[in-house]
């Protein structure tokens, strides 16, 4: 892939917003979340009666001199996320399609980039088969984010993978310490929801995207076809099918398609995850300064 994955006008647009924490975490000092918690930070949040073991370079003698009693300040705690982003690279999601595997990848790019502004640290996995492969570790800082979109340009997407499988067995999952985002079509036999449940288990707040091409949302197809499957091993894997598309056959594929889509979003609701499908001939900036900014996730 030749063509740059974000380029600089885009860049300064994310300049001004950033991924947002809906719920408290743990995370690491050094960030610029704020949790329920107090910490060491400069900002002065409230004050609090002393009790035996607090720092007592915190006691304001002010306050001592006014009621006779010693009150510690406290600050407001700020901490870091870990953002891991899951890219699904099965063939489906771009083998012959080239729109939307650079859909995909700009919007994992855009999504890391949003992080690693925001000072937080960001880690990009490539799920190939049933493993996800970590790619550079952490990322922290703008100039390592910039070598790691060398990296993600060159994604090759083949094959089938298996979701739960990948990020289940993924030894870095990290546990109530930030945001874990999926970006798939979820066309998919594999049991994605359990992946999602186990993530929530560990107190990971997740996100899921969609990325489904117009053929896919809108296919063309009439009278008699040859359908082979992406995916498919060769021209006689019984995933491939010849068939006469009828009008019938359609408006039953759309119907399937609005149905499972609407059962996505029952799923995530009824877990608080945030589920955006999009279309992969509209630009990435629809996604980043649309769906993402009215629902609050970046801000």
């Amino acid at each position: 892939m030749s063509e740059r994955i974000i380029n600089d006008d885009f860049i300064n647009r994310l300049e001004t917003i950033s991924l947002y924490m809906q719920t408290p975490m743990r995370g690491y000092f050094g960030g610029n979340h704020r949790t329920n918690t107090f910490g060491s930070t400069v900002e002065f949040s409230d004050f609090r009666e002393y009790v035996l073991g607090d720092d007592i370079r915190r006691i304001d003698w002010n306050l001592y001199s006014r009621f006779e009693k010693h009150f510690i300040k406290l600050f407001v705690d700020e901490r870091q996320m870990h953002t891991q982003i899951f890219l699904d690279c099965s063939a489906s999601m771009g083998k012959t399609d080239r729109n939307k595997a650079h859909y995909a990848i700009r919007a994992v790019a855009a999504l890391g980039f949003l992080s690693v502004k925001n000072m937080d640290k960001t880690s990009f996995m490539r799920i190939k088969g049933d493993f996800a492969e970590d790619l550079f570790g952490i990322v922290s800082g703008k100039e390592a984010f910039y070598r790691s979109t060398a990296v993600l340009e060159e994604t090759v997407f083949k094959g089938t993978v298996d979701i739960e499988a990948a990020i289940t067995n993924f030894p870095y999952s990290g546990n109530n310490d930030g945001l874990t985002i999926i970006v798939s079509d979820f066309l998919t036999d594999s049991n994605w929801k359990k992946a999602v449940d186990y993530l929530l288990y560990n107190h990971r707040q997740v996100m899921l995207i969609q990325v489904l091409s117009p053929e896919e949302i809108d296919p063309k197809y009439n009278g008699r076809t040859f359908l082979r499957d992406v995916e498919a091993v060769d021209v006689l894997d019984e995933k491939n099918m010849k068939m006469r598309i009828t009008k019938a056959h359609y408006l039953a594929y759309k119907q399937a398609l609005s149905d499972y889509i609407a059962d996505i979003r029952r799923f995530c609701s009824k877990r608080g995850v945030h589920f955006f499908s999009v279309d992969s001939d509209s630009p990435v900036e629809k996604l980043v300064f649309g769906k993402l900014l009215e629902s609050g996730d970046v801000r």
